[in-house]
C-alpha cells in the first residue's frame, strides 16, 4: 500500500510539474513538435518525465503485492495530490468541498489499507491473458478513431477507452508471471501492457483536448478503478481480510467517489491573470 501511495503522489506531482513547464514552453511558436522540444528543455518536465517512471515502479511493485481493487484506487487519489500540489505550486484556490473530497480520499484510503488482505494466488487462466489482448487492441483501434467522435459524449466515450486501457495494465502487470525474454515475447499479457498503456495515453490526450476536463477525467477514472478491481476479484482471487469485505468495499467506493469529486485536477489548471495583477480561479475545460 506504502507503493500504491507513492505511485499516487508521483503521478500526481509529475502532473503539476508538466503543466508548469508546458505553460513556460507555450510562449514560443510553432505546432505541438516544437512545444514538446521546448518543454524538454524544462527541468520541471524532465523531473515530471522521471517521477512518472518511479511511479510506474512503485504501481508495479504494488500491484505484485496488494489486490488490484487497493492499487486502483490510490492511483485515482494521484487527483488528490495533484489538487493539493496545483494549491501550493500554481496557487489555485481550492473551495472548501474540494478540501473536503480530498479528505473523503484520505479516508477511503485508510479504510481500504485496514481492509485489503495480500494479492490474489491464482495466475490468471490463458483465456484472460488473451481478453486483456483484445481490450487493449479495442483501445488502440478507439485511439486511432476518436479523432472522428463528435458530440458531447466525447470527452466520456476517450476517457472511459483510456481509464480501460490504464485498467489493461494493471490486469496485464498480475498476468506476467516470468521476465524472461522467452517467456516475455510468449505471453499475450506482456503485448497487452504495451498496447493498452500507449493506447491509453494517446486516449486521455485526445480526450483532454477535445471536451471538458472534467468529464474526460471521470471517464477515466471509473474505467481504470472498476473494472481492474473486478477482474482482480473475480479471476485472479483478491480477496480483503476475513470479516471486512464490507469495510473494503466502502474505502473503496469513497475514494473512488472523492477522486470523481477533484476529476477537474486530471489537467493541472491554469491559473488565468486578470488586468493588474488579479488571480482568479482555473480556466474550466470546454464543455
Amino acid at each position: 500500500m506504502v507503493c500504491a501511495l507513492g505511485a499516487a503522489v508521483c503521478f500526481g506531482t509529475a502532473t503539476v510539474l508538466q503543466a508548469m513547464a508546458a505553460r513556460e514552453a507555450g510562449t514560443g511558436g510553432g505546432g505541438e513538435v516544437a512545444l514538446l522540444l521546448r518543454a524538454l528543455r524544462q527541468w520541471r518536465y524532465l523531473a515530471g518525465l522521471a517521477l512518472d517512471g518511479l511511479g510506474f515502479l512503485f504501481q508495479i511493485a504494488a500491484l505484485r503485492s496488494i489486490p488490484i481493487y487497493a492499487v486502483s484506487a490510490a492511483l485515482a487519489s494521484s487527483l488528490a495530490v495533484t489538487a493539493v500540489v496545483a494549491a501550493r505550486l500554481l496557487r489555485v484556490r481550492l473551495s472548501g468541498t474540494e478540501w473536503g473530497a480530498v479528505g473523503v480520499v484520505c479516508a477511503g484510503l485508510a479504510m481500504l489499507g485496514l481492509a485489503s488482505g495480500p494479492e490474489g494466488e491464482e495466475g490468471g487462466s490463458a483465456t484472460l491473458k488473451w481478453a486483456m489482448l483484445a481490450t487493449a487492441a479495442g483501445m488502440a483501434v478507439l485511439a486511432l478513431l476518436g479523432g472522428r467522435l463528435s458530440g458531447r459524449m466525447r470527452a466520456l466515450v476517450l476517457g472511459l477507452g483510456a481509464g480501460f486501457g490504464f485498467g489493461v495494465v494493471e490486469v496485464a502487470v498480475r498476468l506476467i508471471d516470468s521476465l524472461r525474454p522467452a517467456h516475455l515475447l510468449a505471453n499475450p499479457a506482456s503485448y497487452a501492457l504495451l498496447i493498452g498503456g500507449g493506447a491509453a495515453f494517446v486516449l486521455l490526450t485526445s480526450a483532454l483536448q477535445r471536451g471538458s476536463v472534467t468529464t474526460a477525467t471521470a471517464g477515466m477514472v471509473i474505467g481504470e478503478t472498476i473494472g481492474p478491481a473486478a477482474v482482480g476479484v473475480v479471476w485472479l482471487g483478491d480477496r480483503t481480510r476475513e470479516g471486512l469485505g464490507w469495510l473494503a468495499a466502502l474505502g473503496f467506493a469513497v475514494a473512488v467517489a472523492g477522486a470523481l469529486a477533484l476529476a477537474r485536477f486530471g489537467e493541472a489548471p491554469a491559473v488565468a491573470v486578470e488586468e493588474g495583477g488579479a488571480r482568479c480561479g482555473p480556466e474550466p475545460g470546454p464543455e
